[in-house]
């Protein structure tokens, strides 16, 4: 492979490719590893023409092009394999599996599990957990967990595939249970990484660390990956020292240089409150890539610094990097948070007369923002009518938002109607709406609206937030007393009432606004 390579390497031309290929013959090297070569260096048209012209291709040769080929010629080849006269083996069908997977096609996957079974390959475990990770990829994480189930032997890259199955589909519960149930000396990174990033898929950030910390306990050590997952799960939570520890980690260990978690410790820092930190890092990154540029431009725009986050983008132009539509939610939402109507507009524009980019719902949502932060109201209303999407809940949630801000009761009873349509039961619209009736004084309408909430079914959710002390998170919920420091929490909040009514705060509009218990 080494002589195949080097001597493909040096190939300028198709003249110079069929030179190497003739002294591929003279030598006798074997055709597999030319192609190999050829399909490395992104030469795959000749690949296939060698392997087209081969008398007598064997099924190593085969397994060589299914795994040079795009998914669809890959499985062209694979369905050859028989015409042949040759069988498939245990390399044969993972590798052709894994262009089912970016296909996305179950129905074939399928037909080559029946394939499998006729060969004989279904009981093989490099084939099972090729089988189980195709069927959970493609949505049938039931079939993967039969075949698991069936398993007459299982290794850790069994056990890893189920679990990751379920995590990527969100069913972090069902991946949990296999995990506990996996034998402790077969877990791997892979394994717990898996369950790691599966919490945090599915917002369930508390759970993500608390893995994370057992395992640390065992004693396993964490990869670029894991500590991709765990840092997604900081961010989420705010666990600013917990970040700060995987920071020390990285750069113990020699992980500085990876973007890709550059970039996750940019996006932890802005959004765990210490923008300062997410700049050193973001100015000492060597290798700025788009999404190093846009998340801290979205970091910048998180903490309300619009001015600096155009500054940011100013500058990333100047480096020549391209934005993409990303960057521009980034953009047009740091203008929004700085009120800045015209600059927002104006980088619609550029979005697409400079950049080609157009316009997605979500970019419409934050020029609808944007306008009805500011004010705008019938200029957002004009757009939502203008654009070439039926508005969603986010986009209806701006304008309820906007009305509550500026007092337009009949822009918010629009707004909710529409919201009730597409979110019945989330109780924070009618919250909205009802803020601006008491606002506005009209006592007996918010009255009506908390009616129509309960005979529709809808409760308030409790309040949620969460701090972290010594390393710890602690969660809290409205109304909920079950902390154990919770006789001192409640002691310091009436503290803090105290005061804030003493330096003429009053307290007495939030029962009224907020309240909505039966």
């Amino acid at each position: 492979m080494e002589v195949m390579s080097f001597l493909v390497r040096g190939c300028y031309s198709l003249k110079h490719i069929q030179q190497a290929h003739g002294l591929m013959v003279t030598l006798g090297l074997e055709e597999a590893r030319f192609i190999e070569a050829c399909s490395s260096l992104g030469l795959s048209s000749y690949a296939c023409s060698v392997f087209t012209r081969s008398p007598q291709p064997n099924i190593n040769l085969y397994n060589t092009m299914i795994k040079a080929l795009p998914p669809s010629d890959a499985i062209s080849v694979y369905t050859r394999i028989q015409a042949a006269g040759l069988r498939p083996d245990t390399y044969s069908v993972p590798l052709v599996l894994k262009a089912v997977v970016r296909l996305g096609a179950v129905g074939i996957g399928r037909q080559v599990h029946c394939h499998s079974i006729v060969s004989g390959l279904d009981t093989h475990v490099s084939v099972v957990t090729a089988l189980i990770h195709m069927y959970s990829s493609c949505g049938s994480v039931s079939d993967a967990r039969r075949l698991f189930d069936g398993a007459a032997f299982r290794d850790v890259a069994l056990w890893n595939a189920m679990i990751a199955g379920y995590a990527k589909l969100g069913h972090v519960d069902s991946a949990r249970h296999v995990f506990e149930t996996m034998p402790l000396n077969n877990s791997n990174v892979i394994s717990w990484t898996a369950l790691i990033a599966g919490y945090a898929q599915v917002n369930r950030p508390t759970e993500a660390i608390m893995v994370f910390r057992r395992m640390q306990l065992h004693n396993v050590q964490p990869d670029e990956i894991t500590m991709l997952a765990a840092l997604s799960a900081c961010a989420q939570l705010g666990a600013l020292h917990l970040g700060e520890w995987i920071h020390n980690y990285i750069q113990k260990h020699g992980f500085r240089e990876l973007s890709s978690l550059n970039n996750a410790l940019i996006d932890m820092y802005a959004k765990s409150g210490n923008i300062r930190k997410a700049l050193q890092v973001f100015h000492s990154t060597i290798h700025k890539t788009v999404v190093t540029w846009t998340t801290m431009i979205a970091g910048l725009a998180l903490h309300g610094l619009g001015t600096l986050a155009l500054d940011m983008f100013a500058q990333m132009e100047r480096a020549q990097i391209a934005p993409n539509h990303i960057t521009f939610i980034a953009i047009l939402s740091a203008c929004s948070h700085a009120h800045l109507v015209q600059t927002g507009l104006r980088y619609f524009d550029i979005m697409v007369s400079r950049y080609r980019i157009q316009p997605k719902i979500v970019h419409y949502g934050c020029m609808i923002d944007l306008l009805g932060r500011a004010g705008y109201l019938q200029e957002a209303q004009q757009l939502v009518r203008q654009m070439p999407f039926e508005a969603n809940a986010a986009i209806w949630g701006s304008l309820l938002a906007a009305s509550n801000i500026h007092g337009n009761d009949e822009l918010g009873e629009h707004a909710l109607q529409n919201l009730i349509k597409l979110e019945p039961h989330n109780s924070g619209n009618y919250s909205l709406l009802s803020n601006t009736y008491t606002a506005l004084g009209r006592w007996n309408d918010s009255r009506m609206l908390r009616k129509v909430m309960r005979d529709n079914g809808v409760k308030k959710m409790p309040g949620r937030s969460s701090i972290e002390v010594n390393s710890r998170v602690h969660g809290f919920i409205a109304g909920d007393k079950s902390h154990s420091e919770r006789e001192r929490i409640y002691e310091v909040i009436y503290k803090l009432l105290s005061q804030s009514t003493l330096a003429g705060h009053p307290q007495q509009d939030c029962g009224e606004l907020l309240e909505f218990d039966e």
